[in-house]
């Protein structure tokens, strides 16, 4: 595959001293954030147990058995330049610069420059590919570094291959689906007709000695990764994480119907979710068009062999994530959308002679997503109303903190966390914490027994709520059947507002704010209004 659409290249410290300055301009405002959600969760606490003692397993939060290089990758930037929010978004953008890189080598070598230029900028600007650039989490890490594997991949440089993938899998397990599906690929090579319409799928027939060195950088891979799960096993006594952690994502998913809700779920997400329809639809009716000529020769496509090798690992990522992972969010598809802009791209440049101007069209419907949320469910860490949750309880956190301190808080994950950690960014200082599930009516029901235990409540929004739901309107038989099924396999529930909260627990609202749909709000509680006005009266009379 070396000689697939070899074209003049820039350098690559030229393209990524390019990216890197544009994306950190981009996110510039977001850089001194507080963490939130899964950051706050796991992946900082586990970074900061290896920034402070060294250890790949962490003590301060439950080990999920994620292997190690991105935390390790962080720890070393505080090690370096100091622990600090400012630092660990600069090491997540360093990232993102890599990886954006990787894959515009990637689409330079399935097609051209134009193409590869026209991918990066579309993917960098995707909302899910923009927000999650400064997040410390892992899959844009092992998204990357798969972008880099499947370049080497396509230049038979087999040794970068098994590098680049045995590095994706120390990024995060589930990376170990590309090579995996690539090899499952070339064996389903062996037995494919000789010659025909089907063969044109592979590039070349290969067997024996050749192929078994196309196959063994593609099975490698796994051998650090169990590497890893061992050491895992050796300190915890478990090999895929917690078992509450291995039940969420692997044993209570393998469910006929959940599998084939979250397969559409997971389409969805690879062609159409937060605009990237626009740029799907475009591809697709860019195809009734007849390709256009220069120089007399029709402009080319991707190669098909190279296209059947980027949908083999979009393939194997749906539906392997549609079949596990209990929360079915949309940067698990990371390593998936690019190949699929890559493709829609060079399908506009080949069919459509003002294709910069749909590229543009698509940049500017990217960016609007940044800001718009979507008439239905989604998760706020996919574009900037994870800012908005941030922004929420900074106020309501430092608020409680000036207001009540020495109290203890009911509250729910992350919040607890947030009340708990004031090296999350937060506060200053900890707070007790009583912790519910969430906000639920059933939730906020229990509480009310044990409103003995606390003092104030931090109430907030856990999931957002559109206000004009796309499949939830009113209360026909599709708004019920599909609330019954979220509830049944992916965990939803209604938040109570703070009003209701507030008249169940026995207070009233002294703070409120809402942004975009999220919310939060600080309920104190009756006997702490009667303990307020009893040390007034002390403190004026005295004993």
């Amino acid at each position: 595959m070396a000689s697939l659409m070899r074209s003049p290249s820039p350098h690559p410290a030229l393209v990524f001293a390019v990216l890197l300055v544009a994306i950190f301009l981009l996110h510039a405002p977001l850089l001194q954030l507080p963490y939130f959600w899964d950051e706050a969760g796991y992946y900082v606490p586990a970074a900061r147990d290896i920034f402070l003692t060294g250890s790949l397993i962490p003590h301060t939060t439950v080990s999920n058995a994620h292997p190690p290089l991105v935390l390790a990758w962080i720890a070393l930037w505080w090690k370096v330049v100091g622990f600090a929010p400012l630092v660990t978004r600069s090491a997540m953008l360093v990232v993102a610069a890599f990886s954006l890189l990787g894959l515009f080598r990637l689409a330079e070598r399935a097609a051209n420059a134009e193409v590869a230029i026209a991918s990066t900028l579309c993917a960098a600007l995707y909302p899910v590919f923009f927000a999650q650039s400064s997040l410390a989490h892992v899959d844009l890490a092992a998204a990357g570094l798969i972008f880099w594997g499947l370049c080497a991949y396509l230049e038979d440089r087999h040794v970068m291959v098994a590098i680049w993938f045995s590095l994706a899998a120390l990024a995060k397990e589930t990376a170990i689906l590309a090579p995996f599906a690539l090899a499952g690929w070339e064996l389903l090579g062996l037995i494919a007709p000789k010659r025909g319409v089907l063969r044109a799928l592979w590039t070349e027939q290969e067997s024996g000695p050749r192929l078994a060195r196309r196959l063994a950088p593609l099975v490698l891979p796994i051998l650090p990764l169990a590497l890893w799960y061992v050491y895992h096993y050796t300190r915890t006594g478990y090999v895929f994480g917690n078992p509450e952690f291995f039940r969420y994502n692997v044993a209570a998913t393998l469910n006929p119907l959940r599998f084939l809700l979250a397969l559409a779920l997971r389409v969805w997400q690879v062609v159409g979710y937060l605009h990237l329809w626009v740029l799907t639809v475009g591809m697709l009716l860019a195809m009734y068009l007849l390709p256009l000529e220069d120089s007399g020769m029709e402009r080319r496509r991707i190669a098909i062999p190279v296209q059947m090798i980027f949908l083999v690992v979009v393939a194997a990522y749906v539906t392997t994530m549609a079949l596990i992972g209990g929360a079915v969010l949309a940067r698990y598809m990371l390593p998936a959308v690019p190949l699929v802009i890559i493709v829609a791209v060079s399908t506009l440049r080949r069919r459509l002679r003002y294709w910069p101007a749909a590229v543009a069209a698509v940049a500017v419907a990217f960016i609007a997503a940044w800001f718009w949320n979507p008439p239905y469910g989604f998760s706020p860490e996919d574009n900037l109303a994870y800012r908005d949750y941030i922004v929420l309880h900074e106020d309501g956190e430092r608020f409680l903190e000036a207001r009540y301190p020495m109290v203890h808080a009911l509250t729910a994950w992350p919040a607890s966390d947030e009340l708990a950690r004031p090296w999350l960014g937060y506060i200053t200082r900890p707070v007790q914490v009583v912790r519910i599930e969430d906000f639920s009516l059933d939730e906020v029901l229990s509480a009310a027994d044990f409103r003995s235990h606390f003092d104030v409540a931090l109430v907030f929004s856990t999931k957002y709520e559109p206000p004009r739901p796309f499949l939830d309107r009113g209360n026909g038989w599709l708004a019920r059947t599909w609330g019954d099924l979220k509830r049944r396999f992916f965990g939803y529930h209604r938040d109570l507002p703070p009003q209701a909260a507030a008249r169940i627990l026995g207070g009233r609202i002294v703070f409120s704010e809402e942004r975009k749909g999220q919310w939060i709000a600080v309920i104190e509680m009756e006997k702490y209004e009667v303990l307020d006005a009893k040390v007034a009266l002390f403190g004026r009379t005295g004993f």
